[in-house]
């Protein structure tokens, strides 16, 4: 049941993603929802899932961008381990914490992504850091509040309960 989830948001994301970079060009380039996934994956279900998740979506990813099919993936990966394995060590159960985590991710894969391509010769990046600093405050932002969404859910569905429950 995980693994349909875990397809499900990673299609979510990559067709939001995709719609936004249609309808709104520079504020899509702001977020990276497909990372946000996937970090999201490595810091609920682990480093071993985060992994995975990360590898397959940015394989898709690298599929329907046209890059080097590989990189993303392995950045992704990369990535999704990390954090998996660091939710293990330290409690990140506050805001601040995930800020941080999602922060350092998102600086983490761009420094991955791009130094893959510069090794390998296929591209040259000028000085991308605002870029990837202004991304990685997007991501945090919106994983924030994708856990915010996520674990606030059930309580509204307990809560309405017990209030229908008082009622009668």
């Amino acid at each position: 049941m995980r693994l349909l989830w875990l397809v499900l948001a990673v299609a979510g994301a990559l067709a939001l993603q995709t719609t936004l970079a249609r309808f709104w060009g520079g504020v899509a380039e702001g977020v990276n929802l497909v990372l946000v996934v996937v970090v999201y994956a490595s810091l609920v279900l682990g480093p071993v899932t985060g992994m995975l998740t990360g590898s397959g979506a940015g394989l898709v990813q690298d599929a329907l961008s046209g890059g080097v099919i590989g990189i993303g993936g392995l950045a992704k990966a990369t990535v999704g381990f990390l954090c998996g394995a660091i939710a293990q060590q330290v409690v990140l159960a506050a805001t601040v914490p995930r800020l941080m985590i999602f922060f350092a991710a998102t600086v983490g894969h761009a420094a991955v992504f791009m130094g893959l391509y510069t090794l390998l010769d296929l591209r040259t990046y000028a000085s991308p850091w605002a870029t990837v600093a202004v991304q990685g405050a997007g991501n945090a932002v919106a994983g924030v509040m994708t856990f915010a969404v996520i674990e606030g859910v059930p309580r509204f569905v307990q809560r309405r309960r017990i209030r229908r429950r008082s009622r009668l």
